[in-house]
């Protein structure tokens, strides 16, 4: 084995490697409904917590890809055909973990006409009827630069519509042989025009340049891309790239408070941060963290307060719906909750 995979990890890697009773929970019901997680097909260094924490990836239209990039353990080769119960398999799971979020990824298909298009779709639809209080998550190919399967994917009204650029633009032949950069930033705009929440994340670590990285931020946010993941490339295998670079904690958080500043909504940065790492923190928390502030300012004591209070949380999420910030039925579920959070504080408080 080359020196580049036996070679010691920094100091700042640590991960669990303790499992839980959810997490054989979930290797159970992905083993019994037969399904595949990027968890475990892309070893993810972070399977463990997400899994001990009742969360995972799920990766539709089987476990082969077409393609044969450089950085990923995913298997290559030629695929068999389509699953068209794979998307009820996945809903059925979503529900018996009683997901609030669920992330679905997938193999890339360049050997079906609409690269899978219609699977991703059927999967969402799936989940919103089995878990309508879940919010879905899809981390998508390129489909060969189709607007017709982005569009397709996008009319089943994904939450976040996750699609990643990888590496910058200079590796793209050494790193993503059959990807083309600009196809890939043209998705991410095409799907914001149609009114997606847009993400996309970066592997640091393969060769790029500081100015690179910066140089790919500016393209993203002059597609309006609003969500990104930073995270440290490591070499899966003896047959993978060997890293260039391991960037310290202390780098990621540099590149993050760059980013915000260029306007993202949200950026994750760290070594084992990956595109869907803690995915559904980034909604939830920030929705749920400004909008209680909000509504803090209100005083339940008044009668007013119930019919103020939800005018004024209307407002709020309407304006976040505008700006791009969430999908409009993300909004709707938060609201809902928050409203049942402050009506059951306020009757703990004999009010």
């Amino acid at each position: 084995m080359p020196a580049e995979v036996k070679k010691r990890l920094p100091p700042w890697f640590k991960i669990s490697l303790t499992t839980s009773e959810q997490y054989r929970s979930i290797k159970e019901l992905i083993r019994t409904n037969k399904l595949h997680t990027v968890c475990q097909s892309a070893a993810c260094p972070n399977q463990n917590e997400c899994w001990n924490a009742g969360t995972a990836t799920f990766m539709i239209l089987g476990n082969v890809c077409t393609r044969g990039c450089r950085f990923c353990n995913v298997p290559k080769g030629i695929p068999s055909g389509i699953d068209r119960d794979e998307p009820a398999r996945v809903a059925r799971t979503v529900a018996e973990l009683n997901l609030r979020y669920a992330v679905i990824t997938s193999v890339t298909r360049d050997d079906l006409p609409d690269g899978g298009a219609e699977i991703f779709a059927a999967t969402i639809k799936a989940i919103r009827n089995s878990s309508p209080d879940c919010r879905v998550e899809v981390l998508i190919p390129d489909f060969r630069g189709s607007a017709e399967s982005l569009t397709t994917v996008l009319n089943a009204s994904p939450d976040v519509l996750n699609h990643n650029l990888e590496t910058t633009p200079s590796l793209y032949s050494r790193v993503r042989p059959q990807a083309l950069y600009h196809r890939s930033l043209e998705l991410l705009s095409r799907a914001r025009q149609l009114g997606a929440i847009t993400k996309t994340g970066l592997m640091l670590g393969l060769g790029e340049g500081r100015d690179e990285v910066m140089s790919v931020l500016h393209d993203l946010r002059g597609v309006d891309c609003q969500i990104l993941t930073l995270g440290q490339y490591l070499q899966p295998g003896r047959n993978h790239l060997p890293v260039e670079k391991y960037y310290s904690p202390d780098e990621f958080t540099s590149f993050r408070e760059e980013a915000m500043s260029l306007g993202f909504k949200h950026v994750v940065a760290g070594p084992l941060v990956r595109s869907s790492y803690h995915a559904s923190f980034l909604q939830m928390s920030q929705f749920r963290k400004q909008h209680k502030e909000t509504l803090s300012l209100i005083d339940p004591t008044q009668p007013y307060f119930y019919t103020l209070k939800w005018k004024k949380l209307e407002l709020a999420a309407e304006k976040d719906i505008k700006e791009g910030r969430v999908s409009e039925s993300y909004a709707g579920h938060e609201t809902d909750r928050l409203f049942a959070d402050l009506k059951k504080g306020r009757r703990k408080a004999g009010k």
